[in-house]
């Protein structure tokens, strides 16, 4: 269940998409918080400015795994703009992350890129679960998925 604490979090997750947005990479942003929910790492995603594989997931699954203990990572939670990609799923159960929290799903973006006549994705767009099963998933988040929607359509139709 999202509860009020999970907000702010969700929050910084669309300001993280919104500077992406803003540097001309696409909008997604993710924010790692730990079992005393205090944030230990952010990031957005860099794939104009690093590489395509820059997502910002992969940032705090690779932050995780060298700087917490597998307790500490078991007991974190990743808070992130769009629902992982298979990619970025695969990258947060390697790493034993635990609970993500997301804003819009990738069902949503499918469907958004579908109705605006984007080309598809070069990877499947699957729920988290069909890559890790075992990673507890809470989303989406109504009224800021829209905001989301709103940074994708500005990705694809204003730059």
């Amino acid at each position: 269940m999202i509860t009020d604490q999970d907000m702010p979090h969700l929050r910084r997750c669309i300001e993280l998409a919104k500077e992406a947005l803003d540097a001309g990479d696409e909008p997604f942003g993710s924010v790692l918080v730990d079992a005393e929910a205090q944030v230990c790492y952010e990031d957005r995603n860099r794939i104009n400015s690093k590489e395509a594989t820059y997502h910002p997931e992969i940032a705090v699954a690779r932050w995780a795994a060298q700087n917490m203990s597998a307790q500490a990572r078991r007991d974190a939670t990743v808070y992130t703009s769009g629902e992982h990609c298979p990619m970025c799923a695969a990258a947060h159960a390697w790493a034993g992350l635990g609970r993500i929290v997301y804003v819009s799903s990738s069902a949503q973006l499918a469907q958004w890129l579908k109705d605006w006549g984007i080309a598809d994705s070069p990877v499947t767009m699957l729920p988290i679960n069909a890559i890790a099963p075992d990673v507890p998933v809470e989303g989406l988040v109504a009224k800021l998925d829209e905001e989301v929607r709103q940074l994708h359509d500005a990705f694809h139709h204003d730059l």
